[in-house]
């Protein structure tokens, strides 16, 4: 019978032991690696979907900067409880202007300014909002960044509420993992100046 009881008591001990190991990997994970997020909403339209879900790289930007072109989730300026996730367009110390359905990008290396190529999908027209105006220019503060929806018309962003601080940057978008038909690692993009 006591033997029964230690063997009983050494397996619920197992147990326990092995419930709290996958706890703290999970914790260590999902706080300092990866977490999941669900893309809501139609601004990053046509390249991602409402109810997509993607998995946001947490690391990367421990130990290295945020590039332009980059699919970045952040705290929202507008309320901190939501996260957004956005395409970043203009980087710190940059100005940046949005004419004629165009953007342009000024900084040191081109001071004359150059539009922006950008070779993924988006959906048009480019406007200004009530931050960055139509034919206005605005500079990106330094540790901060303009991200835009890929959907122009139907996206809330960095033309409405300005730069984004990369302290609220939560990490770049990693892997797409459902709906499975659309599995796929997000490639970073790169842009011809």
């Amino acid at each position: 019978m006591d033997a029964q009881r230690s063997s009983l008591w050494s397996t619920i001990v197992d147990i326990v032991e092995t419930i709290v190991v996958a706890i703290a990997i999970f914790l260590v994970v999902y706080l300092f690696l990866l977490q999941p997020h669900q893309v809501k909403g139609a601004s990053m339209e046509p390249n991602f979907h409402d109810g997509e879900y993607i998995l946001t790289d947490k690391i990367s930007y421990r130990f290295g900067e945020p590039h332009r072109g980059d699919i970045v989730i952040f705290k929202a300026p507008t309320n901190p409880e939501v996260d957004f996730i956005k395409r970043i367009i203009a980087l710190p110390g940059e100005k940046i202007e949005i004419k004629n359905d165009k953007i342009t990008i000024f900084n040191t290396t081109r001071p004359e300014g150059f539009t922006l190529s950008e070779p993924y999908e988006i959906m048009e027209p480019i406007t200004g909002g009530s931050y960055l105006r139509e034919g206005k220019t605005a500079t990106v503060p330094a540790n901060s960044y303009f991200v835009f929806g890929d959907n122009r018309t139907h996206s809330f962003d960095s033309r409405e509420w300005g730069p984004v601080s990369r302290k609220a940057i939560i990490g770049k978008a990693w892997v797409r993992y459902w709906p499975v038909s659309k599995i796929s690692i997000i490639r970073r993009v790169s842009f011809t100046e």
